[in-house]
């Protein structure tokens, strides 16, 4: 077991792991952050995704040694009250179906539009690549970017 300081949503927490436990099982089971959601632990579905100085990240591949230094934001650090642009959109478009993978969705979509805040459907469909939705309902999701990109 080692004691790491990470850095989330804001504050300073302090965990005790094994080196090598993925960040996600930290959030989740030590910090109680369960928006963060498990759903392949091979980085290739999307919903672990949370946010890394900004970056969206697959948090189920990140051990927890690598997250020492930096910010993490997780979906309940996105905004305090749910109101982030990219949540409001997200209602307003009637997006989720099943949900499962929306918290994934939401912070890829957030961190693509910190970086480009006016995309075109091609950049936003190479942005979210990776991010499975079960559902199908990346048409939902797009239109939902460009919602967003209006609020911003």
């Amino acid at each position: 077991m080692a004691t790491y300081t990470l850095h989330v949503n804001g504050k300073k927490k302090e965990v005790e792991v094994s080196p090598g436990t993925p960040l996600l099982w930290v959030l989740r089971d030590h910090l109680g952050l369960v928006g963060t959601k498990y759903g392949c632990g091979i980085g290739q579905c999307g919903s672990c995704t949370i946010h890394l100085d900004g970056n969206a990240v697959r948090s189920c591949l990140l051990p927890v040694e690598a997250a020492g230094n930096h910010e993490i934001v997780t979906i309940e650090g996105l905004s305090e009250k749910g109101n982030h642009p990219v949540q409001e959109a997200w209602n307003e478009e009637d997006v989720p179906q099943c949900g499962y993978c929306q918290t994934g969705q939401i912070m890829s979509a957030a961190a693509l539009l910190k970086n480009n805040p006016h995309p075109t459907d091609d950049d936003i469909d190479q942005a979210m690549t990776g991010n499975i939705c079960r559902c199908g309902t990346y048409l939902r999701i797009r239109k939902a970017i460009h919602t967003a990109a209006n609020k911003i």
